[in-house]
């Protein structure tokens, strides 16, 4: 890591354990993973001063009800006895870290909190819930919503995502700041699953399936998960504009075809999906 540490112009720290199936079944991972990962990457990045984007996520807000999310408010996680926390958690000791080494060793690092990013190429096998909708639709299998459907959240496409991680990473301003990226856009995950429904022509219902089926007694979810992005917008000109029947209709083609085949599609039509 040392090597390629030297060899790098820039740092883009994405690595983490992913899913919350995941994290439910082996918090250890899921500790050890985003807490060791990153620790080694701050430590050499900080050796030669290279610059570093690391991206956290909307879970840090865990439980707080103040709606939209912005980067200052405070963090209300559960309970250490619900493992359900332990991303959130090690993902927040991430930031401290993060803006430790920029504080104590100048590390010029800049932090982006995600929010539900969606897009072709994406896999429901870690619980991505468009993907696994989409193909359950596709399949005309029953689409499976946890909890009541209500719960709200903004899917944002994945080019949008990465034009802001590229524009944040390009503005020495951002060095020791953190921004929320994502879509403004709210839906509730029943409503998600109709508009899937509609957009492939499929004749599949909707199975709810609660919580605790899914997951065991005892697990909290977020009602609503909205971010404030004017931060990102007034720095370096964020802005998201690919709607949601593009991420689905992009989803929806990339499953289809399978990725080799997607790949070599024309640009527009991966952009847009097949139903322009």
């Amino acid at each position: 890591m040392a090597e390629l540490v030297d060899a790098a112009d820039v740092i883009f720290h994405l690595a983490a354990a992913v899913g919350v199936r995941r994290i439910v079944d082996f918090p250890v991972r899921t500790i050890e993973t985003n807490v060791k990962g990153s620790e080694l990457i701050f430590k050499l990045a900080a050796k030669k001063l290279r610059r570093v984007l690391i991206t956290s996520t909307s879970e840090v807000y865990g439980k707080s009800n103040k709606v939209p999310f912005s980067e200052r408010d405070d963090l209300v996680l559960g309970s250490t006895y619900n493992s359900r926390w332990s991303y959130a958690c090690s993902k927040a000791i991430d930031e401290f870290l993060a803006l430790a080494y920029y504080r104590e060793r100048n590390l010029p690092v800049s932090i982006v909190r995600l929010f539900n990013t969606a897009g072709p190429r994406q896999t429901g096998h870690y619980g991505m819930v468009v993907p696994t909708l989409v193909h359950q639709a596709l399949r005309e299998e029953p689409l499976t919503v946890f909890g009541n459907g209500e719960q709200t959240r903004c899917f944002c496409h994945v080019d949008d995502v990465i034009d802001g991680i590229v524009a944040c990473l390009n503005n020495s301003r951002t060095h020791g700041e953190i921004f929320n990226l994502g879509s403004t856009d709210e839906i509730s995950i029943g409503k998600l699953a109709q508009r899937i429904i509609e957009a492939t022509d499929s004749r599949s219902t909707i199975r709810y399936v609660p919580y605790r089926e899914a997951y065991g007694e005892g697990f909290e979810d977020l009602q609503r998960r909205v971010p404030d992005i004017s931060k990102a917008r007034d720095y370096f000109g964020y802005h998201p504009s690919r709607s949601l029947g593009r991420i689905i209709d992009s989803v929806m083609t990339s499953l289809k075809l399978g990725t080799e085949a997607f790949d070599q599609m024309p640009v527009t039509s991966r952009l847009y999906g097949t139903n322009h």
